[in-house]
């Protein structure tokens, strides 16, 4: 692992590195380890972690990530209502607005979301 890195020009930060055991759902929990040990380093085993915008979990249930999403979303409709409720400004240019601003952050990462 740290000659990979070295490649790289990478150090490894074992005070910033977490990790996340992903699992099917439903299934039952196993190996619930506190820490993963490789050589010289210890991890941290988290329930949740924020990867590039995504809440990843345990339970690989992305109702936690969904939540969030809406939480924001709201959050930056509420920041801008006065804007939308604005009888000067034209449709089309708030119609850009919730496009650029409130759909992005609703389906960003959308690639990623398991449908079924």
């Amino acid at each position: 692992m740290e000659n990979v890195a070295r490649k790289f020009g990478l150090q490894i930060n074992q005070e910033k590195t977490k990790y996340v055991t992903v699992e099917r759902k439903n299934s039952l929990k196993k190996n619930k380890i506190g820490h993963l040990k490789i050589k010289n380093y210890k991890f941290e085993r988290v329930e949740n972690f924020d990867y590039l915008g995504v809440i990843l979990n345990e339970d690989n249930n992305d109702q936690t990530d969904f939540q969030e999403r809406i939480n924001n979303a709201n959050k930056t409709y509420f920041m801008v209502q006065k804007f939308f409720k604005n009888k000067n400004i034209p449709k089309k240019l708030k119609l850009r607005l919730k496009n650029i601003a409130i759909d992005k952050m609703l389906t960003y990462a959308l690639e990623t979301w398991i449908l079924t």
